[in-house]
């Protein structure tokens, strides 16, 4: 598969795991206190794919699954972070606590373009990478764009 094709089906899946944590949380009772189980329930089918996959590369041999004990330790730190934000997203889109549900069309463009803006900067800052003058000026009309969803919304 080329990188694009590849680059293509991430974008696809993502967006298709955004909208379904809405649809999911369309459906959380108006009784429930707590959305943990939906979270526990993305997380088990995550799991099954990756044991899918995994059991995929083994039976066609010749893999080498042992990687470096870094490259565990920072899945992991990555783990966490996307399991806190599942649970946060359930709760987002759940109104749990007598909240209102936030809408898809805030929620998941405010989190993947503020996704966006923190790995560019943590990319230029941590990692040492470049950014054009080009890639600024996007960076800067996504802030804009994030501030136009709130404005719109506060209307």
């Amino acid at each position: 598969m080329t990188s694009a094709l590849l680059l293509l089906a991430v974008t696809a899946l993502y967006a298709g795991y955004n909208l379904l944590v809405k649809v999911s949380g369309d459906h959380v009772p108006a009784a429930a206190s707590t959305t943990v189980l939906a979270t526990l329930c993305l997380q088990v089918a995550a799991l099954m794919t990756s044991l899918v996959f995994t059991a995929i590369l083994l039976s066609r041999g010749g893999q080498q699954l042992q990687l470096s004990l870094p490259a565990y330790a920072w899945a992991a730190g990555a783990g966490l972070c996307i399991g806190a934000a599942e649970i946060c997203y359930f709760y987002l889109f759940g109104g749990i606590g007598g909240r209102e549900p936030m809408a898809a069309s805030v929620a998941i463009p405010v989190v993947v373009s503020g996704t966006i803006v923190i790995t560019a900067l943590v990319s230029l800052l941590v990692f040492r990478e470049s950014l054009t003058w080009m890639q600024v000026l996007g960076l800067g009309l996504v802030v804009v764009g994030i501030a136009l969803i709130f404005l719109k919304r506060l209307n």
